[in-house]
């Protein structure tokens, strides 16, 4: 059989795909990123150890730590803002444009708050509800991560 000049089989991933994804990677930081058409997806990560063909035992995985009550643990925090996807964040709509909000001031709820760029597309993040901004935990520009934490409101 001959496999030079052939196109991929429609069950095949296609390796230039996977290579423009881990350049994705690469360029923004990240540590994994998810392609979908239809009912189709490639996954490509990076600092993860490769799934194998032989099934393994599937181990539970340690309890997380407990933080003491009154920790400043923001994961935990009943106001988190977290990412809800894997993009670029932006506290502003444009390079030269005041930012959307700073620490201190009221938010309403569904106001913008940044913007998460992801495969060029802007996504607005509004605030899930009323109250004090009372921190920004990303930058300007900054990659940002599936459920990481980006603002706290009080």
């Amino acid at each position: 059989m001959r496999f030079g000049g052939r196109r991929p089989s429609p069950l095949s991933p296609d390796p230039d795909l996977i290579r423009s994804l881990a350049q994705l990677l690469e360029d923004n930081g990240l540590t994994e990123i998810e392609y979908a058409v239809g009912d189709r997806m490639i996954r490509v990560s990076r600092g993860l150890p490769m799934p194998t063909t032989a099934a393994a035992p599937i181990v539970p995985a340690p309890a997380a730590p407990v933080p003491s009550p009154g920790a400043d643990t923001p994961a935990i925090h009943p106001g988190a803002v977290t990412a809800p996807m894997v993009g670029t964040a932006y506290l502003a709509s444009q390079p030269d444009a005041p930012v959307f909000v700073r620490e201190g001031e009221m938010v309403e709820t569904g106001q913008p708050l940044m913007i998460i760029e992801a495969m060029k597309v802007m996504n607005e993040i509004r605030a899930p509800r009323a109250g004090r901004l009372s921190r920004i935990l990303v930058e300007d520009g900054q990659p940002v991560e599936y459920g990481m934490v980006l603002m706290l409101i009080e």
